[in-house]
């Protein structure tokens, strides 16, 4: 098992943004399943409000505004920001890579190292991890990791396993070199042979767009209904995978590295759903209060989460020097898990577009 640890590079500030259209998920879908079906699937995974990008909007929209709050709010120089990883699965196009689009829409130099990372719901761990690595190296001054999805654009709204859960968000986080941050350490991981867990089978270059990707069917004996071109979930197996690998893979970063876990601040989650969460949170017997809640008001945004749930949660909490653990997983299969101080983290208010 590989730890990588990152010495004196930290977070300095975050902001966020969502979607202005507030989905109400016990109105939801009402024209499609019956309104009690509806209540007993939005009471179990805990998903009361998501908010949903219009079909002009993109993930690269909500990173933008994410990081234009950011960018005013700090007062950044714009010419001194070296860096630019965007995480997210859903791009504006194919080609070209949509972080290299933001660097000129931002108003970033051409000298701006700029790339794409194509990873789910772990997405901001292991980005998180990819910019500390480039920012530890002198002659980087200040980088942007934006993380953005629109998965309201993913799955449909006729397959029950997943249509009310996902929302969309985009988030930024200004990340830059100081000895306050001491070190953070990441424990990355990945299992390619349960890839088939949570998948889009159609649209890419294995399985090319066509008439027979995009044709609608019924997918299983409860009346689901979805193309290859949308999104699905083995629900039961993603759940055997998380409850397994996910303490697990907390306690190897906790033992390793020497800390304790019950010394974190907090311990922010990716927002999968509220029984996971739950049932991982009591297994490893982890405070109630220290664990922060977004799923509730904004859904499982993917790789967007776990920043999204600092910015609307802990945004008045972080003052001083605060350890937090996080924990990321999903899409891949790929899951990670990181001990990150945070020192006076300036957290900007949620911006709406």
């Amino acid at each position: 098992m590989a730890i990588i640890t990152y010495s004196n590079v930290g977070i300095s500030a975050l902001a966020a943004c969502v979607p202005k259209t507030v989905i109400d998920n016990y109105e939801y879908d009402l024209d499609v399943f019956p309104k009690e079906d509806v209540r007993k699937v939005v009471d179990k995974i805990g998903v009361y409000e998501r908010r949903f990008a219009d079909d002009t909007t993109c993930a690269s929209d909500l990173c933008f505004a994410a990081a234009e709050k950011l960018i005013s709010d700090n007062g950044i120089d714009r010419s001194e920001i070296d860096l630019l990883v965007l995480v997210s699965q859903t791009p504006d196009y194919r080609m070209p890579a949509t972080s290299i689009l933001l660097q000129h829409r931002l108003g970033l130099p051409t000298s701006c190292i700029a790339f794409d990372v194509n990873l789910g719901c772990s997405g901001f761990l292991f980005g998180l991890s990819i910019a500390y690595s480039f920012m530890e190296k002198h002659g980087l001054r200040k980088a942007l990791l934006l993380d953005g999805e629109t998965r309201s654009k993913v799955y449909n709204r006729r397959d029950r396993r997943s249509a009310f859960i996902f929302g969309d968000a985009g988030v930024a986080a200004l990340i830059e070199r100081n000895e306050k941050f001491g070190e953070s350490h990441f424990s990355l991981n990945t299992d390619g042979s349960r890839g088939n867990l949570i998948m889009i089978p159609g649209g890419g270059y294995r399985n090319m767009s066509s008439t027979e990707t995009l044709k609608e069917k019924v997918v299983d004996e409860y009346g689901n209904i979805r193309c290859d071109e949308n999104g699905y979930m083995n629900g039961d197996d993603v759940f055997n995978f998380v409850i397994v690998e996910i303490p697990k893979d907390i306690r190897r970063l906790m033992t390793a590295t020497g800390n304790d876990l019950q010394s974190m601040d907090y311990y922010v989650f990716h927002q999968a759903n509220t029984f996971i969460n739950g049932f991982i949170s009591k297994l490893m017997k982890l405070d109630k209060d220290k664990i922060p809640w977004s799923i509730h008001q904004y859904g499982n945004t993917s790789s967007a989460s776990v920043p999204l749930t600092i910015v609307s949660e802990l945004k008045d909490k972080m003052e001083g020097h605060k350890k937090l653990m996080l924990s990321a997983f999903g899409v891949g299969m790929a899951w990670a898990t990181a001990i990150v101080p945070f020192v006076d983290c300036k957290i900007s208010e949620i911006v709406e577009v």
